[in-house]
């Protein structure tokens, strides 16, 4: 069982994305054909669900190979005109690269399921952690590769989330203005 230390480390990089829901976590489809190489670099959090005790903006996760060739990514917010940044260690399953694990320090992995992405514009990314199957802590993200997105391509990508049963009805834009 994760401890409640980890569980906080888990969820403070999500930024403005949780939500709790009973029973166990969802099975959504993931991207097929996902590769890695090309989800790497800066995404930047368009869309998510909120978080009333997380005042952060400017919210992006930078995926790279590190100088010894593993993969991480690097979460970076302002929080009080404070720029913060969380490390974590980043595994792909071996079956389905798609779904990506994202550890911080000695803590259990937290997935992170890339739904659906164009590698260029945007994905459509899904968290799902279970408490003993009954309940769990769902995030949801719209991220793009730019602070901003069009609105018909944000509610493509809620779409994306719908056609899973993932209910977007509470997410809400990011701040990301004067990053």
């Amino acid at each position: 069982m994760m401890s409640p230390a980890c569980l906080l480390l888990l969820v403070l990089p999500l930024a403005s994305a949780i939500n709790f829901n009973w029973g166990p976590c969802p099975s959504p489809s993931v991207q097929a054909n996902f590769t890695f190489q090309r989800f790497m670099g800066k995404w930047y959090e368009i869309e998510s669900l909120p978080n009333p005790l997380e005042t952060s903006q400017c919210v992006e996760a930078n995926f790279l190979v590190d100088v010894y060739g593993k993969a991480v990514v690097i979460f970076t917010s302002t929080v009080d005109n404070r720029v913060e940044k969380i490390e974590g260690s980043v595994h792909q399953d071996i079956g389905e690269p798609a779904k990506l694990q994202i550890s911080h320090y000695y803590c259990e992995p937290s997935p992170w399921w890339v739904l659906a992405t164009d590698y260029t514009n945007v994905a459509a990314i899904y968290s799902c952690t279970s408490i003993l199957n009954y309940f769990h802590l769902e995030s949801i993200w719209i991220a793009s590769r730019t602070r901003s997105l069009p609105p018909e391509v944000v509610q493509e990508a809620k779409m994306v989330f719908q056609r899973n049963n993932i209910d977007v009805s509470k997410l809400v834009p990011a701040d990301q203005t004067g990053c």
